[in-house]
């Protein structure tokens, strides 16, 4: 009898892993290297970016499983994002901003920083490519015009992670701080403030309602801020431990590597080192769902324009060096797409 409900309990398990991966497809045609970032479209749901450190930006239809343009760059692709429909942008490890262009496969020179270019992101409200760099500067660029750099902004230290929402600029740097600036006025960050959280940010990503952001650490917390200044607002910030498990009474804990919000319900999705990816409610500080197991850690994640998939790039992260090479999953390099439902949308409160 135990031996029956032994087998019972696998195949109810197996059947559920089964049901999971029925959801989502892996991309063909994956990076030969670790992900650095994968990004949606803004405008068509089934159009991905995956930058990588194999030196490429690649150009998916996810719902024919196509891999439309591929664009090599010089050196390790950090950061990706769209700009329209048909032009994209890449950041670099040999300093330079590049726009690709997704229909003739042209890619074309922006300018550099003096770094390399860890982060970027796109504000629609003014129609500008920002860019930020461990040369601890900001740049704003319009490829439309002859000069596509539009001005430079110094900050005290190293940019790691951007996000934007509306006319709201969010910058992570080293040393744990951060500075929020309106991007209609540059010459001084509104706020600035440090990290709630005790280690360096590992991720960042704005509220799809502009009310705030989340940021992650590299010791398995997220914290959940607010713009707003005043004293009753910032007493909702809040900070909890995830991404972590206890495995023969040892705690281990994992970096929290990649953020972000659902465009339509403003609940987030989180994750980590340990190859899962987790749904919160951030309102009522609750976890949703947590996807099946990956098989190696997960550097980046994306909701695409609708909400109605989740893109996951799955690679080792080079938290352990080269021994962590040598461990399961370590030279697994792949992108997932899976198909999200109702474990997105927020609980009913009240």
């Amino acid at each position: 009898m135990q031996w029956l409900c032994l087998c019972a309990h696998n195949f109810l398990c197996s059947a559920l892993v089964s049901l999971y991966m029925a959801d989502q497809v892996e991309l063909s045609s994956p990076p030969f290297d670790s992900v650095s970032q994968v990004r949606f479209s803004p405008t068509n749901p089934d159009h991905l970016l995956v930058s990588a450190w194999d030196t490429t930006v690649r150009f998916y239809d996810v719902a024919t499983n196509e891999q439309k343009a591929k664009f090599d760059h010089r050196a390790a692709v950090l950061s990706c994002l769209f700009g329209d429909s048909t032009h994209a942008y890449s950041g670099c490890l040999d300093t330079g901003v590049r726009e690709l262009d997704l229909t003739t496969e042209r890619m074309t020179s922006l300018g550099q920083h003096s770094n390399s270019v860890s982060a970027l992101s796109y504000a629609r409200e003014i129609n500008a490519l920002i860019s930020g760099s461990w040369d601890q500067s900001l740049r704003f660029w319009d490829p439309r015009t002859p000069k596509a750099e539009v001005s430079d902004h110094t900050l005290p230290e190293r940019v790691y992670h951007m996000d934007v929402v509306n006319n709201t600029l969010v910058v992570s740097m080293a040393s744990r701080l951060f500075h929020i600036y309106d991007v209609r006025r540059m010459s001084e960050p509104a706020q600035t403030r440090e990290s709630s959280l005790k280690f360096m940010t590992r991720s960042l990503a704005c509220m799809a309602d502009g009310q705030g952001y989340a940021i992650g650490s590299v010791e398995g917390r997220i914290g959940v801020e607010y713009f707003d200044p005043s004293p009753e607002i910032q007493d909702k910030k809040y900070a909890f431990k995830c991404h972590r498990q206890n495995i023969e009474d040892v705690d281990h804990v994992w970096p929290v590597n990649a953020l972000a919000f659902h465009p339509v319900h403003n609940t987030f999705a989180s994750a980590g080192s340990d190859g899962t990816v987790s749904i919160w409610d951030h309102k009522v500080k609750k976890r949703l769902r947590q996807y099946p197991k990956y098989a190696s850690a997960i550097p980046s994640i994306a909701f695409n324009c609708d909400g109605t998939r989740l893109a996951v790039g799955v690679s080792y992260t080079w938290d352990e060096g080269d021994e962590g090479l040598k461990k399961e999953g370590g030279t697994v390099r792949a992108v997932w797409v899976r198909k999200v439902g109702d474990e997105v949308k927020p609980r009913a409160t009240g």
